[in-house]
């Protein structure tokens, strides 16, 4: 049997641009939930007072309901406003090609993920940081710093400067790209203050 090829960059595009037309309002607030309450009602998805399951049968059963989600749903653009779809043998083919490990980050710092099962004894990583909040920009290396000393966490995921010079860092504007800049350097500044100027952003 053949290995399915898997999808580059270029066959998404192709699949986006050629894909299903549909409203935001109604992937939103019709195919999504639609389709989530029939695959719940046909798996008999019910978790009762635990978030996550823990025995295998409602394990296999939120795994099925997932994928099958994933090939009746699709993925959604909501620049193109279309949707792209998959089939369930390519998305089994990218599980399969999926890294076993990851790196991020340098020397010392260098944080190292692993995949996990339920009750793994592989620690999860943490990542710390205001994580696309706004922060201004005069205490944002302060911020970042905060984070970045603590010895538990991993990785950084930085905040988004309000402002830059004293103006709003609108979207499509260059303060917008200026403040992104800023934004590294001061991250940047923050893992060396904090001693860890390897930690992964």
């Amino acid at each position: 049997m053949a290995t399915e090829r898997a999808l580059n960059i270029f066959d998404v595009y192709d699949r986006f641009v050629s894909g299903k037309k549909v409203p935001e309002d109604e992937w939103d607030y019709s195919i999504i939930p639609t389709n989530a309450t029939e695959l719940k009602n046909k798996y008999k998805l019910n978790f009762g007072d635990k978030i996550i399951p823990e025995d295998k049968a409602t394990m296999n059963s939120l795994f099925n309901a997932g994928m099958e989600m994933l090939v009746r749903t699709g993925f959604y653009n909501t620049d193109l406003k279309r949707v792209m779809y998959v089939t369930e043998s390519e998305i089994k083919e990218g599980i399969k090609k999926t890294p076993k490990q990851l790196m991020l980050g340098e020397g010392r710092d260098v944080a190292r993920f692993y995949p996990r099962r339920g009750n793994s004894s592989v620690k999860p990583m943490i990542q710390g940081g205001p994580t696309g909040a706004p922060v201004s920009e005069d205490i944002f290396v302060q911020v970042m710093q905060s984070y970045a000393q603590e010895s538990v966490v991993d990785t950084l995921v930085n905040g988004v400067m309000a402002t830059i010079e004293g103006h709003p860092a609108t979207t499509n504007t260059p303060y917008e790209i200026r403040a992104l800049m800023a934004e590294v350097r001061a991250v940047r500044e923050a893992r060396i203050r904090a001693g860890r100027p390897g930690l992964a952003i």
